[in-house]
């Protein structure tokens, strides 16, 4: 597992030394893009109207346009130069109770491992945490962007979640009528949900279409046909309290199967 981004935890005088590290991993299936006719991969390449040739890795440097066709370049020994001691460093800003974060902030989640000679440090400020039900907000810079950072200590460790800034969110595009709720539809959507309510398991999930989409990639490299798993229309249940009591005897009956 590659790092993601070198850096410190930085609080006061307290100064530990951390990497961050992605904590997932992408198993989807990827499909390439093909010639209709030939089933040849598409090529695309960089290439230069001026030079009129392709341009190499090597050879392309970073612009920002400031005017239509205008360009001022930008090395990356420059973009360092502007970065700050702070920025450079996980600076934590405050503490928060997590609960007071909305959870459509979050954007990203690392693994931050002390580095060696850093882990009491690192330790003690997750104890800390862990122990008043804090997080801490920080903030530092990645490539070329300035990071929202909060700092979650967990019983193994802490994760670095990247949050969106506020001006990043989008409003809601649609608000929803007020509506008025009859009391024993309310009662029996609260038993609908205490019926299906269990500890999570996370290893208990899987991508299930994943799976029948490399199973059916396995039948057309074997010349099978495709067969469609699942051809039962969808029965719209008007009546509210209809649909509540169907979805709730269908659950019981689930539970009653799978304890049998």
């Amino acid at each position: 597992m590659g790092v993601s981004h070198k850096g410190a935890i930085s609080l006061g005088l307290l100064y530990i030394p951390v990497a961050l590290y992605t904590t997932t991993r992408d198993n989807d299936i990827r499909f390439n893009q093909l010639c209709k006719d030939t089933k040849e991969r598409v090529k695309y390449k960089k290439y230069c109207p001026s030079c009129n040739k392709e341009v190499k890795t090597e050879e392309i440097i970073k612009g920002y346009e400031y005017e239509a066709g205008k360009y001022v370049v930008m090395t990356q020994d420059e973009l360092e130069k502007i970065k700050t001691k702070k920025d450079k460093t996980i600076h934590i800003i405050q503490f928060v109770n997590l609960p007071e974060i909305d959870q459509i902030y979050y954007e990203k989640n690392y693994y931050a491992i002390a580095e060696a000679g850093a882990e009491k440090a690192f330790e003690l400020l997750r104890t800390a945490m862990l122990s008043e039900g804090k997080v801490a907000l920080a903030k530092t810079v990645i490539g070329t962007k300035e990071n929202l950072i909060v700092l979650y200590p967990t019983e193994e460790g802490i994760i670095a979640k990247t949050l969106f800034y506020h001006d990043e969110i989008l409003p809601v595009p649609k608000q929803l009528p007020k509506v008025e709720l009859n009391e024993a539809e309310l009662d029996m959507a609260k038993t609908l949900i205490n019926s299906l309510t269990k500890p999570f398991d996370a290893t208990a999930y899987k991508d299930e279409y994943q799976e029948r989409l490399r199973n059916a990639i396995m039948k057309k490299i074997r010349g099978e046909d495709i067969l469609a798993v699942d051809t039962s229309e969808q029965n719209n249940v008007i009546d509210l309290m209809e649909a509540l009591q169907k979805t709730l005897a269908m659950s019981q009956n689930k539970q009653k199967i799978g304890s049998a």
